[in-house]
């Protein structure tokens, strides 16, 4: 159900992709909703749906390649999925943004920095060139981009690879968005730059209030940042709850896989070695019977090869789609291991 402080909410949402005779479903029925001015973290390996999942909320696949479907993509009550796509330009890149992981393919080689912005602006926002100009200096002020005047007039490549990521920042929030979706914004820059970008999204939430799907694989990013956190493995959604609850209590055992794998890990030995998720996310085309994760699982179980565990609330607020959750004494056990 929609409520009041709810900006975006998801219901079953399926993204699928022709794989030559089959159908392969990256993104699979997936729901969670997105509350004003929290922070919700999306995270799992590479090949996991989390990319295809941010640019099915942007209604960005290419429709010869894929179809999106599902119950409800509901932006600030309006639900995106019956728009058409002149009515749908309107709320791509104004009430929801995104970030995209890599600014200097998503940047426009041949355009300068000032030029994108104020193309942006006035495509959403019915002002003159030079009161986008003024915008366009304030954006790049807020996004702290020193002598905003002459930087505005660079082309991409002639700037860092973290101001461009500020420049992305900067068209993403020149509408002032409801949501900002977040794909691996700190991906490829160095250790200072990565906490001036994340400095900067925190200080910006704060003072617009908005909302932020963050995508990553850096748990310690999730820690941070998020409020929220949902657990992507095959294009579903396998736990999902709030920061608290998953770092330190997680049900399924892909998720304690992931955190047993950071420095420290969830153990209490002294073994300084990183841990590793042994196998590989299989391929979508050829999914296993059964859970997706059961080849690579230490609590595999009969059931895990017969029948597939849905979501579904196992304790408080907390989710998880395992037939055999790891419960506080499993959890206990595997601490002592």
């Amino acid at each position: 159900m929609y409520k009041a402080d709810t900006i975006l909410e998801v219901q079953n949402l399926v993204t699928q992709f022709h794989a030559g005779k089959k159908i392969v479903r990256a993104v699979n029925n997936v729901s969670f909703t997105l509350a004003r001015g929290s922070t919700l973290g999306i995270v799992g390996e590479s090949g996991s749906g989390k990319s295809s999942m941010a640019l099915s909320l942007m209604r960005l696949i290419d429709p010869h390649l894929g179809q999106i479907s599902g119950t409800t993509i509901t932006i600030e009550g309006n639900n995106i999925l019956l728009l058409a796509e002149k009515e749908m330009k309107n709320i791509r890149g104004n009430r929801m943004s995104m970030i995209f992981q890599e600014p200097m393919t998503s940047l426009n080689p041949v355009f300068t920095i000032g030029y994108q912005i104020i193309e942006t602006l006035q495509l959403h926002q019915q002002i003159s060139k030079k009161e986008a100009t003024e915008r366009c200096i304030e954006l790049l002020n807020l996004v702290k981009i020193s002598a905003p005047h002459q930087r505005m007039k660079d082309y991409p490549h002639q700037v860092s690879g973290g101001m461009r990521q500020r420049v992305m920042i900067a068209i993403a929030l020149a509408c002032s968005p409801s949501v900002l979706i977040a794909d691996e914004p700190t991906t490829a820059l160095d250790v200072t730059t990565q906490a001036q970008i994340i400095d900067l999204m925190q200080k910006l939430q704060e003072e617009t209030h908005m909302g932020i799907i963050l995508i990553t694989h850096d748990l310690g990013l999730v820690a941070e940042m998020c409020d929220q956190v949902a657990v992507m493995y095959c294009g579903r959604i396998i736990e999902k709850s709030s920061v608290k609850e998953i770092f330190e209590h997680p049900l399924h055992p892909y998720t304690y896989a992931l955190l047993d794998s950071m420095p420290g890990g969830m153990g209490t030995n002294n073994d300084c070695r990183l841990k590793t998720i042994p196998g590989m996310v299989p391929p979508l085309h050829s999914l296993p019977v059964g859970c997706n994760f059961q080849d690579r699982c230490f609590q595999v179980g009969k059931r895990c090869t017969k029948q597939e565990p849905l979501l579904e609330a196992l304790e408080a607020e907390h989710s998880a789609a395992c037939f055999y959750p790891l419960h506080k004494a499993d959890r206990s056990k595997l601490k002592g291991s």
